[in-house]
């Protein structure tokens, strides 16, 4: 069984590898979401540029997500360039569908957010999505799935 998944963006195909040694809960929920299809046609709703792009909100607006709460695995792991993190609420254990990949240092998040992943190819892709909270004529998710 591979640790990578493949999201497929309409700007190209991203390849993350997942880390479940650092957050094994966040790991499997997001498999589980992403190979029964929730996050296919979802826009990237909340993309900042030089901070990250945030995807995985049913409504497209930041509001929605699968209606189940994780509770936070914060690891060891900066938040650099690539690295694939859970958006939450206010509250540490808020974290459900929705997650971000950083354009950049944003090691400021560390310890506060739960790092689950890494871009491992494809960087370009995520550079490509458009801007804006949200953004005009947003980026969307044409499918996310667990590798072969």
């Amino acid at each position: 069984m591979t640790n990578r998944m493949i999201l497929t963006l309409d700007t190209g195909a991203v390849v993350i590898e997942t880390r479940p040694d650092k957050a094994p809960g966040h790991v499997a929920r997001i498999k589980e979401l992403a190979d029964a299809g929730f996050y296919d046609g979802l826009s990237l709703h909340r993309v900042i540029d030089g901070f990250m792009a945030q995807m995985g909100c049913p409504r497209g607006d930041g509001t929605g997500g699968s209606g189940k709460k994780l509770g936070a695995e914060f690891n060891d792991v900066s938040h650099q360039r690539g690295v694939c993190s859970m958006a939450r609420a206010n509250d540490p254990n808020s974290g459900d569908s929705q997650f971000f990949i950083c354009f950049d240092d944003a090691a400021f998040l560390d310890g506060k957010y739960t790092v689950w992943g890494e871009v491992v190819e494809g960087m370009e892709n995520v550079d490509k999505a458009e801007r804006g909270e949200p953004p005009r004529k947003p980026t969307k998710i044409v499918s996310f799935r667990s590798a072969a």
